[in-house]
């Protein structure tokens, strides 16, 4: 059934329009492949201006941001309605190994304090919690044993997320979208530590998306949240001199596309990893030396 899914999803994204090939600062071996025909060029790309039809740069600027948003939007949708074909079997397969990969990983098990989202199944997300688990500490005492473990919190409408640290799941409470996230006071009525704020860098960031490519493309599912967010912790860490913590996303097999599909621009952030059930995909030259 997922070799059926994986084909029809590649059936429908044949016919989207193809990202243009962007340079990146990924290993140089990783390249985009370059559109072959007219049909598959991009939908932001511009014909040379004649004498009748030069316009002003900005209103050729908001129609190729306007075509890459369309182009992101058709493609969140064909990948939802791979997901949503995955069987619960499969899904249950994918999770399993997917989180079995990280636990047993070497730079999982040497993060002290990471980032990590919550995985809620009516999004169709990656399963996290036996990573969110084996993070906290299972029982009074074993404290030392423990990570520091920051979730997100959506604050508005505009794109503003925080990473408040949690030490067990009862911290968490459902939004207005019924979705798991920390309650911004503790039990003690005192305000949880934002990863921004905090006196440590983190190691790791542990990433949902709609869909990747084996170049560091990531689409989310079309808020921003997270490339806001990751931009704001990536000027933190340039700003207190510390080592860019590792962005990891998990896929499932539907969601990891052909690479030059996934169309980007200048706040797209991209990722150092992926781990789907097949195992861990390195991208960035960071990634190839530490996983």
């Amino acid at each position: 059934m997922i070799k059926n899914a994986v084909a029809s999803l590649m059936v429908r994204l044949h016919h989207l329009p193809r990202a243009a090939p962007a340079s990146t600062h990924r290993h140089h071996a990783l390249r985009l492949q370059r559109p072959t025909s007219a049909s598959v060029r991009p939908a932001a790309a511009m014909q040379r201006p004649t004498s009748a039809s030069v316009r002003p740069a900005a209103a050729m600027s908001t129609t190729a941001e306007q075509a890459v948003a369309d182009q992101k939007r058709a493609l969140r949708t064909e990948v939802r309605k791979a997901l949503k074909a995955l069987s619960p079997d499969q899904r249950a397969s994918e999770d399993l190994a997917i989180q079995t990969t990280i636990l047993d990983s070497s730079w999982f098990k040497a993060s002290k304090r990471l980032c990590a989202y919550i995985s809620c199944k009516q999004l169709r997300e990656v399963d996290t919690t036996k990573i969110l688990a084996e993070c906290l500490p299972s029982s009074p005492g074993q404290e030392e044993l423990a990570k520091d473990l920051y979730v997100p919190r959506v604050e508005d409408k505009n794109r503003n997320m925080r990473m408040l640290k949690i030490t067990t799941m009862d911290d968490l409470v459902k939004n207005s979208m019924n979705i798991l996230e920390p309650s911004p006071v503790d039990a003690n009525g005192n305000d949880r530590e934002d990863v921004l704020s905090a006196s440590s860098p983190v190691d790791l960031f542990l990433l949902p998306g709609q869909a990747f490519d084996r170049t560091g493309r990531r689409l989310g599912r079309g808020g921003g949240y997270y490339d806001t967010f990751l931009l704001k912790y990536q000027e933190l860490a340039k700003e207190k001199g510390w080592n860019r913590p590792l962005l990891v996303a998990l896929s499932y097999s539907v969601q990891i596309l052909e690479e030059g599909i996934i169309p980007i621009n200048s706040t797209d952030v991209p990722i150092d990893a992926l781990v789907s059930s097949s195992g861990v995909i390195p991208i960035s030259p960071a990634a190839l030396e530490r996983m």
